[in-house]
């Protein structure tokens, strides 16, 4: 979890760079300061994000919110069935209903980050609790994924979980809400967006990141972000990343 908060009254507008995780941004200013732009439809508040979301921008003129980032193993607990993991851009009232309103208000009301941190995790944890997780197999391949960062032999999966083929994929896909090969692109876009965000060359990022060459990179690029790696170099989101997440892990 992070805080972000805009004391300055001047627009701010940020692409949302995608992440190998479902994010949630709760809206805690009292107007509805956070505006976003997803699939050609502008709406205001608290939203999910899920894997993939496309081109997704966020922003507003003032205003404070709590961004969430959920591996997609705890987000299928966390939200069911009522969200898709991949492609989906939806208000937080549409997943969350009644409780939507209720967590929003506990968090306005607090009165210091920690005190909304600590409300968060108890309402994910509840949540957590009365939801069953993904299969044991399932999270142990992600999190195999997650830790090679994407340069993994995905047909190697199967023979580590002791699956078939295509049983792992089939459940993979369907609680995950990507096969194994998509999630190890994603996941390695990730890393490499990342180094891209802290200055290195494309050049170097394609071969530290396990891509065939510079046009690999741009194409995988283009095709999860809608931009190019120059315009992912310099994403304001990225950028905050290290201070906004200085401890988190990856998995």
């Amino acid at each position: 979890m992070a805080g972000f908060r805009q004391r300055i009254p001047a627009l701010v507008d940020i692409a949302m760079i995608a992440h190998p995780s479902v994010t949630l941004i709760v809206d805690l200013s009292e107007a509805g300061g956070i505006v976003y732009d997803a699939h050609g439809q502008r709406q205001r508040g608290s939203f999910v994000a899920g894997l993939l979301p496309g081109q997704l921008r966020a922003g507003g003129w003032s205003g404070e919110c709590l961004q969430i980032r959920l591996s997609p193993v705890v987000a299928a607990a966390v939200f069911g069935a009522s969200i898709e993991l991949t492609g989906t851009v939806a208000a937080l009232e549409d997943v969350w209903v009644r409780d939507a309103w209720q967590v929003e208000e506990k968090l306005r009301a607090a009165t210091s980050w920690d005190e909304r941190f600590t409300i968060a995790a108890e309402v994910l944890r509840r949540r957590l609790g009365a939801r069953p997780s993904v299969d044991p197999e399932v999270a142990y391949s992600w999190r195999r994924t997650v830790m090679s960062r994407g340069q993994l032999r995905v047909d190697g999966l199967a023979d580590e979980v002791g699956w078939g083929r295509k049983r792992l994929w089939s459940r993979f896909r369907s609680q995950i809400g990507l096969p194994p090969k998509r999630a190890a692109q994603l996941v390695r876009f990730d890393h490499a967006a990342h180094l891209l965000a802290a200055g290195h060359a494309v050049a170097s990022v394609a071969a530290q990141s396990g891509y065939v060459d510079q046009s690999h990179l741009h194409r995988e690029t283009k095709a999860i972000a809608g931009v190019t790696p120059t315009a992912v170099a310099t994403a304001p989101w990225l950028a905050i990343d290290d201070v906004a997440w200085p401890a988190a892990p990856r998995t």
